[in-house]
């Protein structure tokens, strides 16, 4: 058997939690188990994999650690540095899109920087291995003035969606990938949604199976327009 060990501050604990869920997932492919341990300042995920599948289970942590810093952190530290005409709710759009137009490009970075290690600490990773990641993200916040306001964010989100070929489905509240695997990445922004959700996917065509929500509606009409296809 092969063990891996992902810890977090505590204050991030709902980081961990993510991981737990995604990475148990992975294990029922490939066999092995995961166990959550939660202290005074530092929580903490225990893989245990087959040898033979060592090798995948780790992959997918690392891509999981990457989503966590990609979107978890960068959120935090766009939603610190931005001063925009926003109200709140089109804030974390902005900030939803500006994560999804990079999203790839960062996680790739992040694992390429992600050693083999029987341990990985996220936030210590994020401080000390990652600080050309955070100088580009300070650009982009420097790039977006204070007087952005809401026609901006239409605009902006125009461009990525007519840029963007991918395809996620709705079904009731969720969110599916293409291959109807549900998404949840939104938590990382501290809660689950599924206007962040779509965002967060940078979809450029969204199918609706069925009924959904006014709001959830109003949305897509805004900001997808003729890519919304509902059924």
């Amino acid at each position: 058997m092969e063990s891996i060990t992902v810890t977090e501050n505590g204050e991030n604990r709902s980081n961990i939690t993510y991981l737990y869920n995604a990475v148990t997932s992975c294990l029922q492919r490939y066999g092995g188990k995961s166990e959550l341990i939660f202290g005074e300042d530092r929580a903490a995920l225990m893989i245990t994999a087959e040898k033979s599948a060592e090798r995948d289970v780790r992959a997918y942590t690392k891509e999981k650690i990457a989503e966590v810093i990609g979107i978890g952190y960068k959120f935090e530290f766009l939603k610190n540095r931005l001063r925009v005409c926003l109200g709140q709710r089109e804030k974390k759009l902005l900030l939803a899109a500006l994560i999804a137009a990079d999203l790839d490009g960062d996680k790739a970075y992040i694992r390429g920087k992600l050693d083999h290690s029987e341990e990985y600490s996220i936030d210590g990773f994020y401080a000390f291995r990652l600080g050309a990641l955070r100088e580009k993200w300070e650009k982009i916040a420097a790039y977006i003035p204070e007087g952005f306001a809401s026609n901006d964010l239409k605009k902006f989100c125009d461009f990525l969606v007519g840029e963007s070929h991918n395809k996620i489905y709705i079904k009731g509240n969720a969110v599916f990938g293409e291959n109807f695997v549900p998404l949840r990445r939104s938590r990382l922004t501290g809660e689950e949604d599924i206007e962040t959700e779509i965002m967060l996917s940078d979809a450029g065509f969204v199918y609706c199976l069925g009924e959904v929500e006014d709001s959830v509606g109003d949305f897509l009409q805004k900001y997808y327009a003729e890519r919304a296809i509902f059924s």
